[in-house]
C-alpha cells in the first residue's frame, strides 16, 4: 500500500540521501520483469512461537502469496546474534535483529570479531526492556540485583546483549550470577523461584510473560536513565520509554530502555529481491502481527531511521517509489 509522504517524510528522506551517494540512483525502476523477482530465501528469526519467529512466519506466507516468485524458508535461532552470524557465512538471506546487536556487526563490536556488511530494509517496531520480579519479591533496583541469578536471555539473542550491558554500567558490588535461558524457560524458572529476576527484551505485552503473571503475580523493576547511559557507552539506538501502567498487571507506568527491532539483509542480496521484500512488508502490513502500543510499527516516518546500519539500496529504491 503505498501512502503520501508528507514535508517530514521527504526531508528524512533528502537527509539519507545526502548521507548515502547511491540514493538518487537507486530512485529509478528495478531491473527485472513484470512478473517480479525470483528466488529462493533463508529467514532467520528466533525461537520457535517468539515474536521474530511469528513475524517472519507471516512474512515468509505474505511474500510467497504476493510475489509468487520469492520463496522465503524460515529459521528458528536464538535470535539477533545467532542471526547476523548466518548473514555473515551467506546461510542466511534476511534476518531480523535488534538495533544495537545490528549496529555492532556493522562496526564488527560486541560478539563480531569482525565487521558483518548487513544492510537494512526497515526498523520495523521498538522493543521494551523487561526486568521482571515476582510482584512480592524483596528487589526494587537493578542494584538490588547484587549476586542474586538472573536469567538474562538465551546464549546468541538480543536479550543476553542488552542485559549484559545493563549489568556492566550497574557497577554492581557483587556480580550477578548469570543464567542463559529462553524466555519460556526463564519464566519457568522465575515461577518456580530458581531465579530471581528476568530480563527479556520484546513486544509489550508479551505473550510469556502476561501467562507468567496469570500464575505469578510479577512486577518490573524501573531502569530510568539507563538508555542514555548505554548509548553513551554503546552508540547504539537505545531511548527511553516508559512500559504503560496496567501492563501485566502493574498499576503503574514503568521506565525502561528502548531497542528497535530491524529487518536485515545479506550486504550481496539482489536489489530487485530486497525492493520486493520491502514493499510485500508495507503491503501486508495489517496481516503482520506486532506491538499492541505505540512504538512506530512499520511506521514510514521511522521504517528508514536504522542508525548506522545502512539501507539496502533496493530498499531505498522503494522508499522513493513509495514515498517520493
Amino acid at each position: 500500500m503505498k501512502r503520501a509522504a508528507g514535508p517530514a517524510r521527504r526531508t528524512v528522506l533528502g537527509a539519507t540521501a545526502a548521507a548515502l551517494p547511491w540514493l538518487a540512483a537507486a530512485s529509478g525502476c528495478l531491473p527485472g520483469g513484470s512478473e517480479g523477482p525470483t528466488a529462493r530465501l533463508t529467514l532467520a528469526t528466533g525461537a520457535q512461537g517468539g515474536p521474530f519467529a511469528r513475524f517472519g512466519e507471516r512474512l515468509a506466507h505474505e511474500l510467497g502469496t504476493r510475489e509468487p516468485g520469492l520463496k522465503a524458508h524460515v529459521l528458528h535461532t536464538s535470535a539477533s546474534v545467532a542471526n547476523l552470524r548466518l548473514l555473515a557465512t551467506g546461510d542466511a538471506d534476511l534476518a531480523l535483529s535488534l538495533g544495537d546487536t545490528a549496529a555492532d556487526a556493522q562496526a564488527g563490536a560486541g560478539g563480531f570479531r569482525s565487521p558483518v556488511p548487513v544492510r537494512a530494509l526497515a526498523r520495523i517496531y521498538l522493543n521494551y526492556l523487561h526486568l521482571t520480579v515476582p510482584a512480592d519479591s524483596p528487589l526494587r533496583s537493578l542494584t538490588d540485583l547484587a549476586g542474586r541469578r538472573v536469567a538474562v536471555g538465551a546464549a546468541g539473542s538480543g536479550t543476553a546483549v542488552v542485559a549484559e550491558r545493563v549489568l556492566a554500567a550497574a557497577r554492581l558490588p557483587r556480580p550477578v550470577r548469570e543464567v542463559r535461558l529462553d524466555l519460556d524457560a526463564s519464566t519457568r524458572a522465575l515461577a518456580r523461584g530458581d531465579v530471581a529476576a528476568l530480563f527479556w527484551c520484546g513486544t509489550i505485552p508479551t505473550a510469556a510473560i502476561t501467562r507468567l503473571a496469570a500464575g505469578t503475580p510479577v512486577r518490573l523493576l524501573p531502569l530510568d536513565g539507563q538508555a542514555s547511559a548505554l548509548r553513551e557507552r554503546h552508540a547504539a539506538p537505545y531511548v527511553p520509554v516508559e512500559v504503560p501502567a496496567g501492563t501485566y498487571g502493574v498499576p503503574h507506568a514503568v521506565p525502561t530502555v528502548g531497542v528497535p527491532s530491524y529487518l536485515v539483509a545479506r550486504r550481496g542480496l539482489s536489489a530487485e529481491v530486497a525492493e520486493a521484500v520491502t514493499r510485500v512488508m508495507f503491503e501486508a502490513r495489517e496481516q503482520l502481527p506486532g506491538p499492541e502500543v505505540p512504538g512506530g510499527y512499520l511506521d514510514e516516518r521511522y521504517a528508514i531511521g536504522t542508525g548506522s546500519v545502512p539501507l539496502h539500496r533496493g530498499a531505498v529504491a522503494y522508499y522513493r517509489a513509495a514515498y517520493g
